[in-house]
């Protein structure tokens, strides 16, 4: 049976509509969805050439081309600074071992990435960083202990999907917009997807939101999160839908640190030994169809899923 399941757009208020769910099928899907579909849809480096990479400076090379092109990394490769990616390309891990260590990738005013299938650690300033870009998708990575943000989107981003990735042994996760003062460049943007990604243990921003809306957060699996999951601060709307949030006393709430409460709806999460959560206010129409698993099944579909490995 196919999990893939089509669904009418949502009530103007998200409060008001009714979720629709099937159960999940033996294998999940791992195809685009979500706001990456959005805004013309993302194929990065499709119908391009390929080049396979092992050390820096080939890499970084093949990252700046111009070329719509594939980018397959193998093996770990140390940056000695963030390196941008411009726009048309995938870069994709070779196997389960292909690693980006040290710093991080900047997708900066460009647009059609695909970051997919690579391991991220010990990076000095953030793993993936979204700035004036769109049509993004980030999928099926592994990023465990870095300094700053492991997938940070901000500065009039739009039309991105974050999606089946696993989290570990890291504080401050996903930040959508960076600054309460950016209003001016973020309302209307910052149109996020995050959907089947572990956050294992890690302790914020599961993501933490500031003018997106609608931002959607659904099928995620959130495992003994320590500080907060979700929250929702300065005109965003985000919907968090379906999640599954295990030991986890805070799972979503309005406001944060200076950051005004803002718009928040709750729909169908599965809860175990966590809390209640704060939610309010409406939400803007999700555009777009995609699948949602069983809640009470999300834990078993994320931690079969997500991560490195699982696509090449």
């Amino acid at each position: 049976m196919s999990r893939k399941i089509s669904r009418a757009l949502l009530a103007a208020t998200a409060l008001a509509a009714t979720a629709v769910m099937a159960p999940a099928a033996d294998a999940a899907s791992f195809n685009l969805e979500g706001w990456g579909t959005q805004c013309g849809g993302t194929t990065g480096g499709s119908g391009g050439g390929t080049v396979t990479v092992s050390d820096a400076t080939s890499f970084i090379n093949a990252a700046k081309s111009t070329t719509t092109q594939t980018i397959k990394v193998s093996g770990t490769i140390t940056l000695s600074s963030m390196t941008k990616i411009a726009s048309n390309k995938t870069v994709i891990g070779v196997g389960s071992g292909a690693t980006i260590a040290g710093h991080g990738l900047n997708v900066a005013s460009a647009s059609n990435v695909i970051i997919r299938n690579l391991n991220f650690r010990d990076w000095a300033d953030d793993a993936i960083n979204v700035q004036y870009s769109t049509r993004v998708w980030i999928d099926h990575n592994s990023l465990r202990n870095g300094y700053d943000g492991a997938i940070d989107i901000k500065r009039a981003s739009d039309c991105v999907t974050v999606s089946w990735n696993k989290v570990s042994s890291h504080d401050k996760t996903m930040l959508l917009g960076h600054s309460d003062d950016n209003g001016g460049e973020d309302r209307g943007k910052l149109r996020v997807s995050y959907h089947h990604n572990w956050f294992d243990g890690t302790n914020q921003r599961h993501p933490r939101v500031r003018f997106g809306n609608p931002v959607h957060v659904y099928n995620n699996y959130y495992g003994g999160v320590t500080s907060y999951g979700v929250a929702s601060t300065q005109e965003a709307g985000v919907l968090v839908e379906c999640n599954y949030f295990e030991n986890t006393r805070d799972p979503f709430h309005r406001g944060e640190g200076d950051s005004d409460p803002a718009n928040l709806v709750a729909r169908n999460n599965h809860m175990v030994n966590s809390g209640s959560g704060d939610q309010g206010g409406s939400v803007k129409s999700i555009p777009y169809s995609y699948a949602l698993d069983s809640c009470s099944g999300v834990k078993s579909v994320v931690q079969s899923g997500a991560g490195v490995g699982k696509v090449g």
